[in-house]
């Protein structure tokens, strides 16, 4: 690896609006950095994509964030980090910093015996979550879900819509069954849905990753001596189609103070 710049910026891709959730909670604990941001959108949902796809579609970003010259890029996307992670670890010039493997460690911490986690199709089938939370903790028992419908509300809008509501009501109390005291929110789009899950139970049953991820970054950036000296900070945003439907969908998280650029590859 090359010698990294400490004033160079830090990317964010994923399939949508969702990794806007992480980047939020980074950017309140590093305001004085450079962030790029790159959304897949063409490609959204990631979810339901072969590996071989996720490769394919990861590594044109990559690519990207390293012609820009990036110190570091954040994984905002549990289905990318549970995926393909292993296969792209170490192949790019900047510190690669995955959802899941970066909390694992944490979520093995909590205090409870039964843990579920929503995610997407390609999250739960590859057990990501309970292999890494098992290196930790091999006695918490770990029940995915995967909610088929929930990337498609967040970024077409439709949180308010009844039919969102009735939907998400009903995978939740599917995972009620399993009698879990504490459920992940395993994939950057659906913090986006909180308001609605916390009509039925407490808002602190949940866990946003982006929390802990967030400071993870921030301590290992600390660490390695890669924190910005805060003589530049800003931000770039890019999705690789319908940019007017990214801001608007964006709004209830983040505040995009222009459409995003359009970048294919």
């Amino acid at each position: 690896m090359t010698i990294l710049d400490s004033n160079n910026s830090i990317g964010f891709f994923d399939s949508g609006v969702g990794g806007l959730t992480v980047l939020s909670k980074v950017k309140k604990l590093l305001p004085y950095e450079k962030f790029i941001f790159y959304g897949d959108t063409a490609h959204v949902p990631y979810g339901d994509k072969t590996k071989s796809q996720l490769l394919e579609y990861s590594d044109n970003i990559l690519k990207f964030f390293e012609k820009k010259g990036c110190k570091a890029v954040v994984m905002a996307c549990n289905t990318t980090s549970s995926v393909i992670f292993d296969d792209i670890n170490g192949r790019y010039n900047f510190k690669l910093y995955p959802v899941v493997q970066s909390v694992a460690k944490v979520l093995a911490g909590f205090n409870v015996d039964r843990l579920g986690v929503f995610a997407t199709k390609a999250t739960i089938e590859s057990g990501a979550y309970s292999k890494e939370i098992a290196k930790y903790n091999p006695e918490m028992k770990v029940f995915g879900q995967f909610c088929e419908n929930w990337v498609h509300i967040v970024e077409n809008n439709l949180q308010n819509q009844p039919e969102s509501v009735a939907i998400v009501k009903s995978d939740l109390e599917k995972m009620l069954e399993n009698d879990v005291q504490k459920i992940v929110l395993g994939c950057t789009h659906y913090p986006f849905l909180t308001n609605i899950l916390s009509r039925f139970v407490p808002r602190d049953m949940f866990i946003d990753p982006a929390d802990y991820l967030a400071e993870f970054i921030k301590n290992d950036l600390a660490t390695c001596g890669l924190l910005s000296d805060g003589s530049s900070f800003g931000e770039e945003f890019y999705v690789s189609a319908n940019p007017s439907q990214f801001k608007k969908s964006a709004q209830l998280f983040y505040e995009l103070k222009a459409e995003p650029n359009l970048l294919n590859f």
